[in-house]
């Protein structure tokens, strides 16, 4: 069956066309109708059972809002906010994407979770389940006290958009039509309390600077890892962009829905590695968020330039994932070059738009950590700070030793260390150590890494061990060595090298067993133990036990917080090998220098500085790094000594090299006069659009 359609012409053209017409319908007989004419066929029927089995039309408008807020204005408004409610087509055109997290969630699953919160609780992993260990119920109240100053809850990202008929518009509708509707929602938004009425981040940045000992483990470590472990359950309004895969190809501008347009940190995590807690997928915005608060109180980035982001590239923890209310992707994690690429248009994205921030990479897993830190150092301000930051705390923690040992920076060269971790973060430590006994102590590379014995999973380390990454190699100790075998365990080795440094970076729990400590203190007057390994529960010692077996001879840092020890009526003051002595003032001084790299000779200036900054005091107490109480002095030598090695190779802007040039004190001013300060100020009132 064939249908020719042909238009009747209505009015009176040639009589020639009308002659064809006649001619056409004639040929095709009843087969065939002329729309607009009378000429019906066996269609005719075919579309009058179809209109039978139609329902019948009914108007009916569908309701739209609109709304003349895009962006976190619109995230901040209590009426018109979804939440992660927003489907991914209304996040794109409202100028929201990045700005929640990727998983979409809906108004019904919204509104089971502040059920059940109201007739259960919120019911969260308690501080002392947490795997890293060293939380309480105490630490994770104080938390949540300093939280709801920084980021009311109730200004909830769950809230629910208005439907009423007030607010709502046809399609079809003018703008002007929407005026009474704004005006119903504005005025209902007045009548209701501010939603960020106890919000005061000034107050909160005064409280944690003049408290910065006490607060720094509640905002990070070790209570960071319970935020993490229960993000999910405890989100309620965004902070910081998420990236995902879901993103590819839209990253660049996707980071222009961020409001502000000068940033000067970013930290980013992509969940691999949070802690001692393994795979957290997006659940890890809880370390960038804690990070760059540290930032804001030790080093005075202004907290409104600053910007914690995570990439959302799927997880392999399934209970997650099976989690409603988790809000991540949904998927496995994505690997090999899919991975990069998507790392890598995220590192283009932000250093487009902005080129001066340093970017922190933060618990990526080591089998990527090491490779993105290469990939991108060369290129842009970019450090990462479990590998980098890590070592330059070690270093500094070990000339912060031979200062309470009344030696020279230059006997780092006569040390024998033991280092049991052979990962990206332990020869992190182990290359910047062999590299200040070159640089202090005379010695050759060669001679350098004969100083290092490593162990890993399967013991020592030696060049009988085969596909040995290039990092490990190079301290692998020779087959020639007769003083200990390939594989030989910890205690071994101690026994037979005597060394006088032991340090901890493999993260596996209890390694330096009290058999392993004893042996320390039989062959070495004043061993120096730096059991590193973050959290708590993964530490290789604690204070008491290697301050016990040692008899207080040791001198002691650890990576977690550990307490103070009471032996033979004296009291011994454990140190803490904090990443947070280096990595804010570093992250300073490169950002107002506009260094563009992070140099190795820039991290060694950090670690050099450091223990000069530790008072006598202290180190007659035989303490390793100096008191956080004075923080923000601190990392403002760190920042001036960063910029004057930047300055020698080069690397820095004309002002910073002015301020190098004008002395010390000159230098430390210019640095202070960059660091935001917590304090209220006169407020004056303009117009919008007038000096904006």
């Amino acid at each position: 069956m064939w249908r020719l359609l042909v238009r009747s012409c209505s009015s009176s053209s040639s009589r020639q066309h009308k002659q064809q017409q006649q001619r056409l319908a004639a040929a095709v007989g009843s087969r065939c109708y002329t729309i607009g004419g009378t000429t019906e066929g066996g269609s005719q029927k075919k579309h009058e059972e179809l209109q039978a089995r139609l329902p019948p039309f009914v108007p009916k408008p569908e309701p739209v809002t609109i709304v003349h807020k895009q962006g976190m204005e619109l995230l901040h408004d209590p009426w018109y906010n979804k939440g992660t409610a927003f489907p991914h087509s209304e996040r794109e055109r409202m100028g929201v994407r990045g700005l929640l997290p990727p998983r979409t969630t809906t108004l019904q699953l919204q509104e089971d979770r502040i059920m059940a919160a109201y007739k259960h609780g919120v019911v969260l992993v308690k501080p002392e389940d947490v795997a890293t260990g060293g939380v309480t119920s105490e630490m994770a109240r104080k938390w949540k006290v300093l939280q709801d100053l920084q980021v009311r809850s109730s200004s909830s990202s769950s809230s629910s958009t208005s439907s009423s008929s007030s607010t709502s518009t046809s399609n079809s509708n003018s703008n002007s039509s929407t005026a009474p509707a704004a005006a119903t929602a504005a005025a209902a938004a007045a009548a209701a309390p501010a939603p960020a009425a106890n919000r005061n981040e000034t107050l909160f940045y005064k409280l944690l600077l003049d408290n910065f000992a006490e607060m720094a483990p509640i905002i990070y470590t070790p209570t960071v890892g319970w935020v993490c472990s229960n993000y999910h359950n405890l989100y309620r309004r965004p902070r910081g962009m998420f990236f995902s895969s879901y993103d590819k190809d839209h990253m660049a501008a996707m980071v222009y829905n961020w409001p502000q347009d000068d940033v000067h940190a970013i930290v980013v995590t992509d969940g691999s590695r949070i802690l001692g807690l393994g795979d957290l997928g997006i659940n890890g915005m809880g370390i960038p968020c804690g990070k760059l608060d540290l930032y804001s109180a030790a080093a005075g980035f202004h907290p409104s330039k600053v910007l914690p982001c995570v990439i959302d590239v799927g997880t392999n923890n399934a209970a997650l994932r099976a989690d409603p209310l988790y809000c991540g992707l949904d998927q496995p994690r994505i690997t090999g070059p899919a991975y990069y690429e998507l790392v890598d248009e995220f590192v283009n994205a932000v250093m487009a738009r902005w080129p001066n921030a340093v970017l922190q990479f933060e618990d990526f897993q080591m089998a990527h950590a090491l490779t993105l830190l290469q990939r991108y150092r060369d290129h842009h301000l970019v450090f990462n700070d479990d590998i980098q930051g890590t070592a330059a705390v070690a270093l500094a923690g070990l000339y912060g030793a031979l200062r309470v040992l009344g030696k020279p920076q230059e006997a780092l060269a006569e040390q024998r260390i033991v280092c049991v971790g052979a990962g990206s973060a332990g020869m992190g430590v182990v290359r910047q150590i062999a590299a200040g006994m070159v640089k202090r102590g005379g010695l050759t590379p060669e001679a350098a890494a004969s100083k290092f014995w490593v162990l890993d999973a399967q013991g020592l380390v030696t060049q009988y061990r085969p596909g040995l990454p290039g990092y490990v190699s190079r301290f692998a100790r020779p087959t020639s060595c007769s003083v200990a075998e390939e594989g030989d365990g910890l205690l071994d080795v101690v026994r037979k090298v005597q060394p006088t440094v032991l340090l901890g970076l493999a993260g596996a729990g209890k390694l330096f067993t009290t058999e392993v400590l004893s042996a320390m203190g039989q062959h070495c007057e004043r061993p120096i133990i730096f059991p590193m390994s973050n959290p708590t529960s993964k530490m290789e010692c604690t204070s008491q036990e290697a301050i016990s077996v040692t008899g207080g001879r040791c001198v002691f840092a650890s990576g977690s917080p550990q307490p103070s020890v009471e032996l033979d009526g004296k009291t011994y003051v454990a140190g803490q090998a904090n990443n947070l002595y280096i990595f804010p003032g570093l992250a300073l001084g490169a950002h107002i220098g506009k260094t563009k790299v992070v140099t190795d000779n820039m991290l060694m200036a950090a670690a050099e500085i450091l223990p000069q900054l530790i008072s006598d005091k202290d180190v007659a107490a035989g303490l390793v790094y100096p008191s956080l109480e004075d923080i923000r002095l601190l990392s403002a030598e760190i920042a001036a000594a960063v910029i004057k090695t930047a300055a020698a190779d080069g690397h820095v802007c004309d002002e910073a090299a002015a301020a190098v040039a004008a002395g010390h004190v000159q230098l430390l001013d210019w640095v202070r006069g960059h660091m935001f300060t917590p304090t209220y100020s006169s407020l004056a009132y303009l117009p919008p659009g007038i000096k904006e």
